[in-house]
């Protein structure tokens, strides 16, 4: 959704400069589409509304292979995220 929920999270993504939402190559959902699609969903009693194309791709993957989802979520935000700076008084800890 169209909400920068990047530039509102307080993290920092390594190499990525702040953007607006508009900016993405992604197509984005809007908030007033996304309500839409929610309030449609409720009226005809789904159980699941899920918004977005990407959504919908990692609900598909985590209902067939939930191991595999896991770990391509977990290395996507590891790589999203800066390295962590450990301070020369911590240098043997192991940081993963």
């Amino acid at each position: 959704m169209a909400t920068n929920i990047t530039g509102n999270s307080g993290v920092s993504v390594a190499g990525r400069e702040e953007s607006a939402p508009s900016d993405s190559r992604m197509k984005m959902t809007t908030a007033q589409d996304a309500a839409r699609q929610i309030i449609q969903g409720a009226e005809k009693a789904k159980f699941r509304v899920v918004i977005g194309s990407d959504a919908k791709m990692l609900d598909r993957l985590s209902r067939l292979t939930p191991r595999r989802a896991t770990i391509l979520i977990a290395d996507k935000m590891k790589s999203l995220l800066a390295p962590v700076k450990v301070p020369a008084d911590h240098a043997d800890a192991t940081v993963s």
